[in-house]
């Protein structure tokens, strides 16, 4: 019941956006840091993978990279616009993937019951 595929990508999901919210935290403290290059967070594409070969979602780790993106003169690539944004997004994910796990236990909690 714990093991199935919408509660492991849900886990999985949390455990990428909560290392995202982390490289983000990074990225804004280090905009004037020279020479800082940003990190990125990916997970969504191997995690939409996973589930569309039938592969257990737990199987999927987040993996960081580092951006790409121009430098600034300092040679920092740190955006605080994209990051402000990226924070805002992720956060709203975050929050409801939160949400939508509370609701699966909430049923499994109420089944337990009886309710």
């Amino acid at each position: 019941m714990f093991d199935d595929v919408s509660s492991s990508a849900l886990r999985v999901s949390v455990a990428g956006l909560a290392a995202r919210q982390n490289a983000i935290a990074n990225n804004i403290a280090n905009i004037e840091t020279p020479g800082y290059k940003a990190r990125k967070v990916e997970f969504e594409d191997a995690l939409r993978g996973a589930v569309e070969r039938g592969d257990s979602p737990s199987s999927v780790a987040p993996s960081t990279e580092t951006s790409l993106e121009p430098t600034r003169l300092n040679g920092s690539n740190v955006n605080l616009d994209e990051e402000t944004l990226s924070h805002i997004d992720t956060t709203m994910r975050y929050q409801l993937t939160l949400r939508a796990l509370d609701s699966k236990y909430g049923m499994l909690r109420d089944a337990i019951k009886g309710a």
